[in-house]
Parts: structure tokens; C-alpha cells; sequence
């Protein structure tokens, strides 16, 4: 019986551990879908460029903070290209988050110190508002 638990134990803890890397991991693809969302639609009702984007990262930044998710590096990317097509053309706003998730704290072997999670999420401006 200890022989048992002896060759058992480190296999169920290895397990173990892997279902938490597995839940880290998909809360942190959640939460950084649920910022990319957020910064791709404050950035297509911004009224300029410049507005959008520094609206775009506030509102994904904000977002991983009310996740509590704690990035080792976090990205925030977004193409404005849109808001230079005239009134009247189909036109969007990309954003692209980024977050650098930790996993060396569960100290599973040969899993590195951290996996990055990308989302990206486009939101059509409204082809008729003035740009």
C-alpha cells in the first residue's frame, strides 16, 4: 500500500497541477477576449484617432484589472485606419490585446514561466457619423 501511494502521489499532484494551468490559462483567454471586446467598441464610438485609442487601451486596461487578471506584460494594439475612410464607406476599428499569463509559480516541470494569450475584435464605425 505505501509502495502504491509512494508512485501514485507525485502522478495525482502532476494532475493536479495541470488542471490549474488548464483553468489559468482559460480564465485569462476570457478575460482578455472580454478587453479586446471593451477597446474595439470605446474606440469605434471615439470621435478621432487619437481619442480611440487612448480610449481603446483605458478600457481593455480596465477590463483586466476588474478580471484580476495579473499579467506579466500586457499589449494593447489598435488599427485606426478606419476613421480615415470618408462618410459614407463600411469602416472598422481593430483591437488586439495581448497578456502575458504567469505559470511558474505552479511549478509544473517542463511548462515555461509564462504563456501569452491574444485576442482580437473588430467594431464597424458608424458609416454615416462624421470622422
Amino acid at each position: 500500500m505505501v509502495i502504491e501511494t509512494v508512485i501514485l502521489a507525485p502522478a495525482f499532484m502532476l494532475f493536479v497541477a495541470l488542471i490549474f494551468m488548464a483553468g489559468r490559462v482559460t480564465i485569462a483567454q476570457q478575460a482578455v477576449e472580454a478587453a479586446a471586446n471593451d477597446a474595439a467598441r470605446s474606440a469605434s464610438i471615439a470621435r478621432t484617432q487619437s481619442e480611440a485609442e487612448a480610449s481603446a487601451t483605458s478600457n481593455a486596461t480596465s477590463t483586466l484589472n476588474n478580471q484580476q487578471l495579473d499579467c506579466v506584460a500586457t499589449t494593447v494594439t489598435v488599427d485606426t485606419t478606419g476613421f480615415s475612410a470618408p462618410v459614407g464607406t463600411p469602416a472598422q476599428i481593430t483591437a488586439t490585446v495581448s497578456c502575458e499569463v504567469p505559470l511558474s509559480d505552479l511549478a509544473l516541470p517542463g511548462v515555461p514561466g509564462s504563456h501569452t494569450v491574444t485576442a482580437t475584435v473588430r467594431s464597424p464605425i458608424d458609416t454615416y457619423r462624421g470622422r
